[in-house]
Order: C-alpha cells, then sequence, then structure tokens
C-alpha cells in the first residue's frame, strides 16, 4: 500500500506570523543562528488505489489540503 507524503507552505510572497513567533523565540531559548522559520503542514495519506494516483494527489491538495491562493504544495510516493 503506497504513502502519500504531502508537505504545505505559505508561498514565499506571504507573511508567516507563526513562523516570525518561532524565529523570535528561537534566540531566547539559546538558539542562536536561525534566520527564518516557515511554519507549514504535513500530510500523510495511505491509499489502496494507485490508478492515476498523481493526478488525485494534486486534486485533493488543490481542493482540500492547500490553500493555492497563499500555499504552495509538493508531494512524494512512497512504494
Amino acid at each position: 500500500m503506497p504513502r502519500v507524503h504531502i508537505d504545505v507552505m505559505p508561498k514565499d510572497e506571504i507573511l508567516d506570523p507563526q513562523g516570525q513567533a518561532i524565529e523570535r523565540a528561537l534566540p531566547q531559548l539559546g538558539f542562536a543562528g536561525v534566520r527564518s522559520v516557515r511554519v507549514g503542514k504535513h500530510f500523510e495519506l495511505d491509499v489502496d488505489d494507485t490508478a492515476d494516483l498523481e493526478e488525485r494527489v494534486r486534486a485533493m491538495a488543490d481542493s482540500l489540503l492547500a490553500n493555492s491562493v497563499i500555499e504552495r504544495f509538493r508531494y512524494h510516493v512512497e512504494p
């Protein structure tokens, strides 16, 4: 049964307040040298049917998992 990994991240031009808050907090916790933090989502899907899998994954991400106005996604399939 293949497993699909989908990562959704804000587009580069979109502000990421959650990432900025983490970026500001890290030095206060002793973690210096971090220049940028972006926060996203990771989905793992176990799928039974591999027919048209890549097309179906793109459709799922476009219609439900990612907001195409402000987010981008990428995916890979484990055998």
